[in-house]
C-alpha cells in the first residue's frame, strides 16, 4: 500500500469515528494527520550538568547567561520541545528524564493540564457524573495555550493557571513563570491546534500500549485524583479512548521523533538531548566585551543626569576614593551621598500640582506623585546598600531583589535569583547599583524589568558611579530609560574596573575586601582552622550541604566544622550520612516542610523578617520566576 493509500484510509477512519463532544469549530482547529519530514540530531557529548543533588530534590547552581544582545533585544527565542501522546503514556515521565539528561538551568515544564477551560455550571455537573469530555479538543483554552507560550518563548514573564482535578476549576492563584532557555511542553493535543505546532522547535510523540495506559490512568485518577475506579473506566471507555484514536494518535505522523516505551528509552532521550545541546550552542551570546568596544567617543545621552558637583559632593568622593578611608568612613560618607542621589532621582518622578490648606487657613499650592506606586530594586550585592536611603525618603516604596553575577571563565553576566513584587509592571521603579562599569549587569537588570513589562520610560537606573562606556551601553540598548549618578568616570580597566574608581564597592560596603580573592590562593588558610557555619534555618539541608561541600574542598576537615542555625526541620538534621563527623546545633527541631520546603510550623523567612522585606512574596517564583523553572 502507498503512502498515499495508508494517508487516505487514515483520514476516512478519523472522519467516520464519532465524539460527543465534537463541534464544526473544534475541528477548523485541528490539523489534518499529514506527515512531516523528521529532523536529524547531531551527535555531541553531555557536558557535566551544573547542579548539586540530594535526597529530595535537585538544586542548579549555574546562573542564566545573557539571553539578548547588546542592542538590549532577545537575539534568539527560547527552544521549545513539545510532548504529545495518549494519557498516562509517559509524558511527564520523558519531561522529567529530558531535564534531568540535559543538565542545564532555566528549563522549564509546562504542562497542557493547566489550561482546561473554565467550566459552566452545566458542565460542572456533567463533569461530576464523569459525563464531561475532557480528552477533546473543545476542553481546552487554546488561546490562551498559545499565547502563553508564545510570550514564554519571547523571554517574557507570564502566568500559568493552576488547574484543580479535585473540583474541575482553576484556583484562584495563577503562577507566574519567567526565565526559560528551554521549554517543554506537554499534553494530548500538543499537535492538535496549528498555531501552537508553529510554536514548536522539536515534535516528540511518546508512544505507549493501550493497556500499560489504562492501569497507570486507574492508578493515577484514584490515588491523586480522588476517583472512584467506575468513574474512572466509565470516562476512558466513553471520551478518552475514541479521543485518542480520532485526535491524538493521527498526529503522530508530524512528531520528529517517536519515543517507544517512554522514560524507559534512554537511547531516544538521549538523542533528544544531544540536539537541544547543539540548539543552546548556537544560542550562546558574547555581551561584556562587545560592550566594551561599542559607543567608543561618542557624546554623553540627553537621558543622563549627574547630580551638581557642589563642594560637598566633592568632599564625599574624595573620602570614597580615597584607599585609606576606613570602613565606618566608607559607610557613613556612602549613606549621605545615597541619600541625595535618591531625592535627585525623584526629581524625575511624574507629579502634579495639589493646593492643600496650612495651618493659618491659606492655601499652598504644591506638587504629588502622581503614579500608581514606585518600587524600588536593587542589584545585589552592592546595590542592596541603597535600599535604606530610598524607604528613608520613600516610606511606602516596594523593594524587589535581582542577584548577577560575573561568571568567572567567560566574563559573562548570569541571572542566578530574582524577587519582584506583584504587578510591579504598574509601578515606575528605581533600578540601583553602586557603580556601573561596562553596564553587562544593569543591562541584565533592566532586560529581566521589561520582561515583566515594566515600562521602559518608567525605569530610573540610579548609581553613585558610573563609567562613560556603562552609560553609552545602557542609553544605546534602552533609550527611554533615565540614568542618574553623582558621577562619571573616563575608562575602565582590562578587568572592567572603573578608572579612576572608588574601588570593590561591596568589599569595601561590608568589610570584605580586607581577604584575598580567594581564600585557596593567599593570605588566609583556613583548612587549618575549626570552622563555625552559620545559618539561621535549615530546612531541606540543600544549602548548608553545598557550603560544607565548598568548605571541604578548601581542606577543611570534617570533624573541624561547626553547622549552627537558630531552627532546623528534621529533614535537614538527617541530610548527612555522608558527612558523619560535622556537629550540628540549633535551639530547635521541627517536624516537617511543606510542598515549597518551608518548614512547619517554622517561623517564616528568616531574611525577609529581620530586614523587613516579608512585605514581599516567599518566593520570586509564585510571582515572576516559576517553580516550574530548574
Amino acid at each position: 500500500m502507498s503512502v498515499a493509500s495508508r494517508e487516505m484510509e487514515c483520514r476516512e477512519k478519523a472522519a467516520s469515528r464519532s465524539d460527543s463532544g465534537s463541534s464544526e469549530e473544534a475541528l477548523d482547529r485541528l490539523l489534518l494527520p499529514v506527515s512531516a519530514p523528521r529532523r536529524k540530531s547531531s551527535s555531541l557529548g553531555t557536558p557535566e550538568p551544573p547542579l548539586l543533588r540530594t535526597s529530595t530534590r535537585t538544586i542548579y547552581t549555574a546562573g542564566r547567561p545573557p539571553w539578548y544582545n547588546q542592542q538590549g533585544a532577545q537575539s534568539k527565542d527560547a527552544f521549545v520541545i513539545g510532548l504529545c501522546g495518549g494519557s498516562a503514556s509517559g509524558k511527564t515521565t520523558v519531561a522529567n528524564k529530558i531535564i534531568e539528561a540535559l543538565g542545564v538551568p532555566w528549563v522549564v515544564l509546562l504542562s497542557m493540564d493547566s489550561f482546561y477551560k473554565v467550566l459552566s455550571p452545566e458542565e460542572e455537573a456533567l463533569a461530576a457524573s464523569n459525563d464531561y469530555n475532557f480528552d477533546h479538543p473543545n476542553a481546552f483554552d487554546f488561546d490562551l495555550l498559545v499565547q502563553t507560550i508564545c510570550k514564554l518563548k519571547q523571554g517574557k514573564s507570564v502566568k500559568i493557571p493552576v488547574y484543580d482535578f479535585t473540583t474541575h476549576g482553576r484556583q484562584k492563584e495563577w503562577k507566574n513563570v519567567y526565565g526559560a532557555s528551554v521549554i517543554i511542553f506537554e499534553g494530548i493535543m500538543s499537535f492538535s491546534d496549528k498555531e501552537l505546532l508553529q510554536l514548536l522547535d522539536m515534535k516528540i510523540f511518546v508512544d505507549a500500549d493501550s493497556d500499560i495506559r489504562l492501569v497507570r490512568r486507574l492508578r493515577r485518577d484514584i490515588t491523586e485524583r480522588g476517583r472512584d475506579i467506575e468513574g474512572v473506566i466509565k470516562q476512558y471507555n466513553k471520551s478518552v479512548k475514541p479521543a485518542f484514536e480520532q485526535y491524538i494518535e493521527p498526529t503522530m505522523r508530524l512528531a520528529d521523533i517517536v519515543v517507544p516505551r517512554g522514560g524507559d528509552n534512554m537511547v531516544a532521550i538521549d538523542l533528544i538531548v544531544q540536539h537541544v545541546h547543539s540548539q543552546l550552542e548556537e544560542r550562546e551570546l558574547s555581551v561584556r566585551s562587545v560592550l566594551a568596544s561599542a559607543h567608543q567617543a561618542q557624546p554623553l545621552p540627553q537621558t543622563l543626569s549627574v547630580l551638581e558637583n557642589t563642594p560637598q559632593v566633592r568632599g564625599m568622593h574624595t573620602f570614597l576614593r580615597d584607599k585609606e578611608t576606613t570602613r565606618d568612613e566608607f559607610i557613613f560618607y556612602s549613606k549621605r551621598l545615597m541619600r541625595l542621589l535618591i531625592e535627585h532621582a525623584l526629581s524625575f518622578l511624574p507629579s502634579q500640582t495639589s493646593t492643600v490648606q496650612t495651618p493659618q487657613g491659606q492655601d499652598y499650592e504644591g506638587r504629588r506623585f502622581c503614579g500608581k506606586g514606585i518600587t524600588g530594586v536593587s542589584i545585589l550585592r552592592a546595590g542592596e546598600t541603597m535600599e535604606p536611603a530610598l524607604r528613608a525618603v520613600c516610606k511606602d516604596a516596594r523593594i524587589g531583589k535581582i542577584l548577577i553575577q560575573t561568571n568567572q571563565d567567560s566574563g559573562e553576566p548570569e541571572l542566578h535569583y530574582l524577587r519582584l513584587p506583584k504587578d510591579i509592571s504598574e509601578d515606575h521603579v528605581i533600578l540601583m547599583d553602586c557603580t556601573v562599569s561596562t553596564g553587562a549587569a544593569a543591562m541584565m537588570a533592566l532586560r529581566v524589568l521589561l520582561d515583566h513589562d515594566v515600562e521602559e520610560g518608567r525605569i530610573l537606573l540610579v548609581s553613585l558611579l558610573m563609567a562613560e562606556m556603562g552609560v553609552h551601553s545602557v542609553a544605546y540598548a534602552f533609550p527611554q530609560v533615565k540614568i542618574i549618578t553623582t558621577a562619571i568616570d573616563k575608562s575602565v580597566d582590562e578587568l572592567f574596573h572603573i578608572i579612576p574608581g572608588m574601588g570593590n564597592f561591596g568589599d569595601r560596603y561590608f568589610g570584605t575586601d580586607a581577604l584575598p580573592d580567594r581564600s585557596d590562593e593567599e593570605g588566609l588558610d583556613i583548612s587549618e582552622d575549626h570552622v563555625i557555619l552559620m545559618d539561621c534555618t535549615v530546612s531541606t539541608g540543600a544549602a548548608a550541604m553545598m557550603a560544607l561541600r565548598v568548605l571541604l574542598d578548601h581542606d577543611v576537615e570534617e570533624g573541624r566544622i561547626l553547622l549552627v542555625s537558630l531552627l532546623m526541620a528534621e529533614m535537614g538534621c538527617t541530610q548527612w550520612p555522608t558527612l558523619p563527623q560535622v556537629k550540628i546545633i540549633t535551639t530547635a527541631i521541627d517536624k516537617s516542610v511543606d510542598e515549597l520546603f518551608h518548614i512547619i510550623p517554622g517561623m517564616g523567612n528568616f531574611g525577609d523578617r529581620y530586614f523587613g522585606t516579608d512585605a514581599l512574596p516567599d518566593r520570586s517564583d509564585e510571582e515572576g520566576l516559576g517553580e516550574a523553572s530548574y
